[in-house]
This record gives C-alpha cells, sequence and structure tokens, in this order.
C-alpha cells in the first residue's frame, strides 16, 4: 500500500489468515487516525464552534479507541504495532500535508471550522481510500477483526463525512 514501506520484517506465519497487506493497513490506519487526534484536538483551542468541537471531541474518543484495537491486534499476531506519534513520517491517502496543518493550527474561529471540515472530510476520504485499496488486494480484508474494522471505518466516516458536510454549509 502507498506509504507504507519503512515497516519491514513484515513476517507472516504459515495457515494464517491474514496478509501483508492486512499489517500494512492496521499500521498505516494508525498513523492515520493519530493525525485526526492531532486535528481534533485543535478544536477547543482554536475557537471552534460547539458542534464542530462536539464533532472533533467524538473523533478524538473513538479514533484512541481504535487505535488501541489495532495495536492490540498487531501484538497479538507478532507484528510491529506503531505508536501514534507515527503520523508525522507515514503518509497515506488524505493525510495533510505539513503546510496544511500549519495552515489548519494558524486558524480561528469559523475560519477553523471551515478548515477543520475541509481537512478531516479530506482526511475521512482518504481512509476510505485505504479501505478500497485493502478490500482490492488479493487474499486482504478476510481476517475476522480487519474485516469487522475496515467495514466499521466505512460505516463510521462515511457518515461523519455527511455530517461534516452539513455542518459545513451551515457556517
Amino acid at each position: 500500500m502507498a506509504g507504507m514501506s519503512g515497516h519491514s520484517n513484515i513476517t507472516i506465519p504459515a495457515g494464517a489468515s491474514y496478509t501483508v497487506a492486512d499489517v500494512e493497513f492496521m499500521q498505516g490506519m494508525i498513523a492515520h487516525h493519530a493525525q485526526a487526534i492531532y486535528m481534533s484536538r485543535m478544536a477547543e483551542s482554536h475557537g471552534a464552534n460547539s458542534r464542530v468541537l462536539r464533532l472533533a471531541n467524538k473523533i478524538d474518543q473513538s479514533q484512541v479507541a481504535e487505535i488501541r484495537i489495532m495495536q492490540d491486534w498487531l501484538r497479538r499476531n507478532g507484528q510491529t504495532a506503531p505508536d501514534t506519534s507515527s503520523w508525522r513520517t507515514m503518509r497515506m491517502a488524505g493525510m495533510l500535508t505539513d503546510e496544511q496543518i500549519k495552515k489548519l493550527d494558524a486558524a480561528r474561529g469559523v475560519e477553523f471550522d471551515r478548515a477543520f471540515l475541509d481537512y478531516m472530510i479530506q482526511h475521512h476520504e482518504g481512509a476510505l481510500q485505504m479501505v478500497k485499496d485493502l478490500f482490492a488486494t488479493p487474499q486482504a480484508g478476510q481476517e475476522v477483526d480487519v474485516n469487522v474494522f475496515a467495514n466499521d471505518v466505512v460505516v463510521v466516516q462515511t457518515a461523519e463525512i455527511g455530517a461534516m458536510r452539513q455542518l459545513l454549509s451551515q457556517l
């Protein structure tokens, strides 16, 4: 998967129900989620309106829990489990560039709300692309926990994109 180099030594034991692509997806999604958490935690100090702040807090709380799930899955399967700083060195679909992070950090009030929502939509669409890429890889996404997690990402983040578009239309 694009942007996933750097996690060498992925070894899949004989008879395992998961693939290298599954491991790379879980590792990459940890970094992806960690950047979303970083973005979400800016909301309060940057003067986000109450509805944007509630969404940001929801994203923060749910993705912290999901990172633990992914790290536990990786460790259970003898794989490297990146920590939450990995977003600074790993790049996947939809992740903000350093320049975009700086623009978001410089914004305040309604300007922050618009930038946050635009960037988080971009970010979530990238996560949806990561799931599509996973399922397009032969034999990937079939292990039960990876499959359930990937499908949960699609359901939750598609719903959040809809909520963010509605919020944007009301700013």
